[in-house]
């Protein structure tokens, strides 16, 4: 008896799980639609959708009509009831923090922006700095308070095991605190910390719909570099601990001082320190500068695109290191797309030619020709879109799939 109602336990936390997972991914549909979308029948289906509504996880809406003249009842469509939930986003980088609020439905609802220096967390444990700004954020909009399931933060730099802190990060004393147990404890909620190469490879795949299954490196150029990577739509790296260390690969040994502390890393030439030491002819060993204004970096594009010969030499050598970087990873895995994000993004042109010398002369590059190499403009977009879905899906399916039928969530329908 026990076996038999843990089987059925679990069968409808799956069967509601593909529900969520099919709203999430195709938004508001018919009953008839998310049968077919997710296999189940559509008695499963009624049964399914009539606990999501009492339990105020979905909502009801009269579609649209597409042709004027179509007569009859217009289609009813189910989506997320919006105020269901919250969710807090932090992104940390090493110039700013980031604190987005967002509703169930996956709405930005309100966000706060905070510079980071290299002194902020000499005056200010991690803990308080984030939880000061989560107040500040919850004080603006007081009913999320009641509904914020999780807080989620992206990061740069190697997590420790257990995903509570860093072992590393290029952001000054955030590494060697457990903030993110601390803050769990001190909000009571789940916290959970995310690197950005896994983020950049999941937000890649919501980005655009024709790579979702595609095998595809999505690369991040801007404070850092770094890498996450999908192969046929599966994300690939260290668990979701970890992922790629591609901007600390060695591009030349006891080369470039990276801010990493060691030397010939591939950030150490194409980061935007990098890219500013080599235009100005700085020696390689000096110390990386501690951040570069957004808008030193865009002078040094525009002298390169006008011709300054120094501005240009420095954003080849980027280009050749991540060139090289990426036909060495293809050595191992050959994805069909190559997608460059952040501020290096706009610089995609001034470094294409590198890009593509150092790609074409690998073995792999040589006989199957180049991936195609796609710029996204927006470097924060795929991080926090990554983070975004990533945290919903979490809500989602080890929230609200495995809730009894009698137990409400949502405001009356």
């Amino acid at each position: 008896m026990t076996r038999t109602v843990s089987d059925s336990d679990s069968v409808r936390r799956q069967n509601r799980g593909l529900v969520l997972s099919a709203l999430r991914m195709q938004g508001a549909q018919s009953r008839t639609a998310l049968a077919s979308l997710t296999g189940l029948s559509h008695a499963s289906m009624t049964a399914i959708m009539s606990d999501l509504l009492v339990q105020g996880l979905v909502s009801e809406v009269a579609a649209d009509r597409v042709d004027g003249r179509s007569r009859g009842r217009p289609a009813t469509l189910v989506h997320f009831a919006r105020d269901a939930a919250h969710l807090a986003l932090f992104e940390i980088d090493v110039n700013r923090a980031r604190l987005s609020l967002i509703d169930y439905g996956g709405v930005l609802v309100d966000r706060i922006e905070t510079a980071l220096t290299p002194d902020t967390f000499a005056y200010q444990k991690p803990t308080d700095f984030l939880s000061e700004r989560l107040t500040a954020l919850l004080i603006r909009t007081p009913q999320a308070a009641l509904s914020l399931r999780r807080v989620a933060i992206s990061v740069q730099g190697i997590l420790q095991r257990d995903g509570q802190g860093l072992r590393w990060s290029p952001i000054p004393r955030l590494a060697g605190t457990s903030f993110v147990s601390e803050l769990s404890e001190k909000r009571n909620l789940p916290v959970t910390l995310h690197k950005r190469g896994v983020l950049l490879a999941e937000g890649a795949r919501w980005l655009d719909p024709t790579l979702y299954d595609a095998s595809v490196a999505t690369v991040f150029i801007g404070s850092t570099v770094a890498m996450g990577v999908t192969f046929r739509g599966q994300i690939m790296g260290r668990g979701d601990e970890g992922a790629t260390e591609f901007g600390h690969m060695n591009h030349l040994p006891n080369g470039a001082l990276c801010r990493c502390g060691m030397r010939g890393c591939i950030e150490a030439y194409a980061a935007d320190y990098a890219v500013l030491r080599t235009a100005f002819s700085v020696p390689e060993t000096a110390p990386p500068a501690a951040a570069v204004p957004v808008q030193q970096y865009e002078m040094l594009m525009q002298r390169a695109e006008a011709g300054d010969r120094a501005a240009k030499h420095a954003f080849n050598v980027a280009g050749r290191a991540v060139g090289y970087g990426i036909s060495r990873m293809m050595a191992i895995y050959d994805p069909s797309h190559i997608l460059i994000v952040g501020p290096g993004a706009r610089a995609l042109e001034l470094m294409r030619a590198e890009f593509d010398q150092a790609i074409g002369n690998s073995l792999v590059g040589k006989i199957n020709g180049l991936p195609k190499i796609i710029a996204h403009r927006d470097e924060t977009e795929p991080v926090f879109r990554g983070l975004l879905m990533k945290t919903l899906n979490d809500i989602d399916q080890l929230d609200f799939a495995p809730l009894p039928n009698s137990e409400r969530i949502g405001p009356a329908a």
